[in-house]
């Protein structure tokens, strides 16, 4: 449906355009009657023309239209004492949309009968240091574990090893190059070995590429949420580590229902867009698992008027991956899923998210959710007011823009 079309008859306006340069947006401006002999085709009163105007003006947003300037003394390098003492930036569709709390007090804006949905997957100490037979260095991450003996994983080293290559792994193991799997190298262990148990021994726990310090003990505990319970994940779904035990507890009594999916993710989401035509990129793949029991809570929310709240962006793909039929239904498998402005979400009301890196496929994700221009004001509030970013900083609650789930 080419809408240019159905807003000023034949004139073909590039909204863009408009757009970009905060000229006049055509679509306030009078609707001229049509010329003679040509048909004027004008959307009916009742459609709000500005969401229409948002979902096509996202064919034509570019990469660069998702930076923003980071101080960065904001970087969080390490978590605080307390996980649910960690900062809250509440936005909502109002007059005054930002309100600064703590984390602690999320309560406060759910309501009984809400779900949450957590992503329950568990980080792997995922990062391992060694050497070739020749004696270069080099640095694992395992990106994904196929079975007890074989991996897939990314591999740093001067110069890429070659199928059959053995590698000497923290002076503990060895493990040999089966081959490759686009950007992956496949690993093998011996067939008495297992990559888990080896991981727990010997692994660092892979922190972002951002926290420029050496993974510490405490780290192992800090960077997993406190109800993960499926190994997989080379990078912690960080919107759950500002949950504690009590305040869990707290949310259940107060009567907020709670549901589980599972999202390992992958070191992917910490690989830059590449491409400044966003149409262009290809995200990685992921697994993902989405139980009937899941479904039927979802269903059962939105049945007794509740809403379905989104613990992360891992939980978001998830959910709206099992629902690209519209209707929600049991998903087990990879996704691919991109989330880009435009698009109509068709389970998730409310998101629990940290600030993302500029520039990334997540920044996009919770612009599409709430808002291009609410996001980038809530960005510019959260770096005036002193909030801590990425994966060891703070919160926002994000409400779901009213146009979102718009279909034309």
């Amino acid at each position: 449906m080419n809408l240019d079309f159905y807003v000023v008859p034949r004139a073909r306006l590039e909204l863009a355009h408009c757009y970009q340069r905060r000229i006049l947006n055509p679509l306030r401006l009078p609707i001229p009657p049509p010329r003679q002999g040509v048909e004027a085709r004008i959307l009916p009163s009742f459609c709000d023309l500005e969401s229409i105007f948002m979902q096509c003006y996202h064919v034509y947003m570019k990469l660069s239209d998702f930076d923003y300037q980071l101080p960065p003394e904001l970087i969080a390098y390490a978590p605080l004492t307390e996980r649910s003492s960690s900062r809250l930036l509440v936005v909502e569709e109002a007059a005054n949309p930002f309100t600064d709390k703590y984390f602690y007090e999320l309560d406060q804006f759910l309501t009984a009968g809400d779900l949450l949905v957590f992503n329950n997957t568990k980080v792997i100490p995922a990062r391992l240091y060694g050497k070739k037979a020749s004696g270069g260095k080099l640095e694992v991450l395992i990106e994904r574990v196929q079975n007890a003996q074989q991996a897939l994983a990314h591999i740093r080293a001067s110069k890429a090893p070659k199928v059959g290559t053995i590698l000497e792994l923290e002076s503990a193991f060895q493990a040999t190059v089966l081959g490759r799997e686009g950007e992956f190298f496949q690993l093998a262990i011996s067939p008495e070995q297992n990559w888990f148990e080896l991981l727990d021994k010997h692994g660092h726990i892979p922190l972002p590429p951002y926290i420029e310090r050496p993974d510490l003990v405490s780290d192992r505990e800090r960077y997993q949420t406190v109800y993960a319970q499926k190994l997989g994940a080379v990078a912690a779904p960080t919107a759950g580590l500002h949950f504690d035990q009590n305040l869990l507890a707290k949310l259940i009594e107060q009567g907020i229902e709670t549901t589980t999916v599972t999202l390992h993710v992958g070191a992917g989401t910490f690989q830059p867009v590449r491409t400044e035509n966003l149409s262009e990129h290809r995200m990685h793949a992921e697994y993902v698992e989405v139980t009937e029991e899941a479904c039927e809570a979802i269903r059962a929310c939105k049945a007794r008027g509740g809403r379905v709240i989104a613990v992360g962006t891992t939980s978001v793909r998830s959910l709206e991956t099992a629902a690209q039929s519209g209707e929600i239904h049991p998903y087990t498998g990879d996704t691919r899923l991109f989330i880009q402005l435009g698009y109509e979400f068709k389970v998730v009301d409310v998101l629990i998210t940290n600030f993302h890196l500029p520039q990334s496929t997540l920044l996009i994700l919770v612009s599409a959710f709430a808002g291009y221009e609410t996001i980038q004001q809530a960005y510019q509030h959260a770096i005036k007011g002193g909030y801590r970013f990425f994966s060891y900083g703070d919160a926002m609650l994000l409400t779901r823009q009213k146009n979102s789930r718009l279909t034309v």
